[in-house]
This record gives C-alpha cells, sequence and structure tokens, in this order.
C-alpha cells in the first residue's frame, strides 16, 4: 500500500515510516525540515529513509494548500499519518500562531485533500498534553476542554476537525494521544536528553518546580508499532498510547546520576503554569482495540 507520512524527518515520523517500509510498504514523506531543533538531526533521519526504494521524500509544508494538494494528485494515497506538528508547551506560549497555522491549518489541508481524492484512511498525532492537570490517570472519557498552552489547545482542535471530517464525509480517522515518547534520536529538547548532558557535561540542572511532577515515558518503538495498528477500520477513535507507570523526575534524574556515575546540579526554578502536573495513561482502549501493550516502554527505567 501507499502511505503519506507527515512529519517524516521527525522523530515518531522517521520511526513509523521506517516501519512501514520494512513491512512492504511505499512512503511517500513530507516535512519542511525547519529548525525548532537543529536539522542535521532530521536530514540523519532522511538518511536512513533513503536506504529504502520504496522511500519518496518531498521537502514541503502541510501548511501549504496548493503543494499538498498536488501530492495527492500524483500519489494514489491508501492513507494518511499526519504526524506533522510544532511541538513543545512552552515554547507555544510564545508562539502560539506557528503552533495554530502547522497542528490546525495544516490538518484541515490535510483532510479536505483525502475528502477530494477519495483516501479514507487517517490517522493524527495527538498529545497527552490535551488532559491538562485533569485527574489521573488519564483516561479517554475525561475533560479535553481546558488545555493548558496554545500548543494542547491546538491539538484539540485538530482533533475535533477529524471528527467533523469523518461525520461529514466518512474518512475513518485514529487519534492517538502519545504520552512523553522517548528513543534513540530523540528530540534534543526533550527533558531525559537535556538531564544526560547537564548531569554528563557538570552543567546545572534545571527543574521546574519541586521536581515531583511526573510522566509517562514510553519508548518509541511501541509508539510507531501503536501508530500503525491504528490503520486497522475504527470508525472514529481516539486512543491513548503510553506506558502506563508514570516516572517521577527526580527519580530519572537520580537514574541518570547513577549511569553516568556523576552528580546533578540541580537548580529549581518556578513550574510553568502551562506544564501539567503528571501525566499517566489508561491503554485500556487500547488494548481493547488494537491489542496493543508498551514492550519496551519502561525497560530504561526499570533499572
Amino acid at each position: 500500500m501507499l502511505f503519506l507520512v507527515t512529519g517524516s524527518a521527525g522523530f515518531i515520523g522517521a520511526n513509523v515510516a521506517d516501519k512501514l517500509l520494512k513491512k512492504g510498504h511505499k512512503v511517500v514523506g513530507v516535512d519542511n525540515l525547519n529548525d525548532y531543533y537543529d536539522p542535521v538531526l532530521k536530514e540523519w533521519r532522511l538518511k536512513q529513509l533513503a536506504s529504502y526504494e520504496d522511500f519518496k521524500f518531498f521537502k514541503e509544508d502541510i501548511v501549504n494548500y496548493a503543494a499538498i494538494k498536488q501530492l495527492f494528485e500524483t500519489h494514489p494515497f491508501d492513507g494518511v499519518f499526519n504526524l506533522a506538528a510544532r511541538a513543545g508547551v512552552r515554547a507555544s506560549v510564545e508562539d502560539p500562531w506557528m503552533y495554530y497555522d502547522t497542528n490546525v491549518k495544516g490538518t484541515l489541508n490535510l483532510l479536505e485533500c483525502c475528502r477530494h481524492f477519495g483516501v479514507k484512511k487517517f490517522i493524527l498525532s495527538s498529545t497527552s498534553s490535551i488532559y491538562g492537570n485533569s485527574e489521573t490517570p488519564f483516561k479517554i472519557e475525561n475533560r479535553t476542554d481546558t488545555p493548558l498552552s496554545p500548543y494542547s489547545a491546538s491539538k484539540k482542535a485538530a482533533e475535533t476537525l477529524c471528527y467533523t471530517y469523518h461525520y461529514l464525509y466518512d474518512i475513518d480517522v485514529t487519534v492517538f494521544r502519545y504520552f512523553t515518547v522517548y528513543g534513540p534520536a530523540g528530540r534534543p529538547d526533550m527533558s531525559i536528553f537535556r538531564f544526560v548532558q547537564w548531569i554528563s557535561e557538570g552543567r546545572p540542572v534545571q527543574v521546574y518546580g519541586d521536581g515531583r511532577q511526573s510522566r509517562d515515558f514510553t519508548f518509541v518503538e511501541d509508539i510507531a508499532r501503536g501508530t500503525i495498528a491504528g490503520l486497522k477500520p475504527l470508525g472514529y477513535e481516539v486512543i491513548n498510547l503510553g506506558s502506563d507507570e508514570p516516572v517521577v523526575l527526580m527519580d530519572a534524574i537520580r537514574l541518570i546520576e547513577h549511569l553516568v556515575n556523576r552528580e546533578a546540579l540541580l537548580e529549581y526554578k518556578p513550574r510553568h503554569p502551562a506544564d501539567v502536573l503528571a501525566t499517566w495513561a489508561d491503554i485500556g482502549n487500547a488494548e481493547r482495540l488494537l491489542g496493543w501493550r508498551p514492550q519496551m516502554a519502561s525497560a530504561f527505567f526499570a533499572r
């Protein structure tokens, strides 16, 4: 089958594209290669994908409707994985317009193309941030109308658009809410990578709040496997992909101290109001609908 994977140079997008190609599918990748973090890392991921004959890459922005429409005109896609997104809770507070453009307008452009060209399967990457500070573990039934940042608000808007296009045009949609993804060649702005670097180099480790906040760290291989499982016809479903084993940030720091054999120089800062206190995925519907459970999600932290 032929799939469009947006954000194919990104952390999750590259892993999903790789797994699709290994399964014998054809993949068209799209990414604008922005400089939110060092594009060298994105180019490295693309270099790995370029070894597949069935991978084609286009440097395009999903906000550019004309360019995206042209891809649909020239490629008979069997499905779309919309993994392109502006990520980062705090950065979204500084530039909410950019997040709205990519995460909302970009999703709308792709849905419109699916409608016009008869593509009946659409997968959207969403976020655990959408739950805000609601009761844990986060269940799909929890309220998601109190987002704490423009990033999570933009993802909520994208989810809503997906339902509208499912309802009006019978597009089969699976929305995945990802929980703090980590793994090789991950985003360098993520906390785990920063903690490893800061502790290893003897630099101050910036801890926002008291360090007792917790995150449901999930290994990228599990995320990619679950995302591809979402190709199953489901109508319209929202599914949590997480480890179901939240880790307190200070515990993660202590583990890294042990692994690099160096004590962290802790520097406490006020908690950012856009940061949630805890994330914890209820993955019951992922098990029920997809037969999915994480296999490696907590391996790093179980030591």
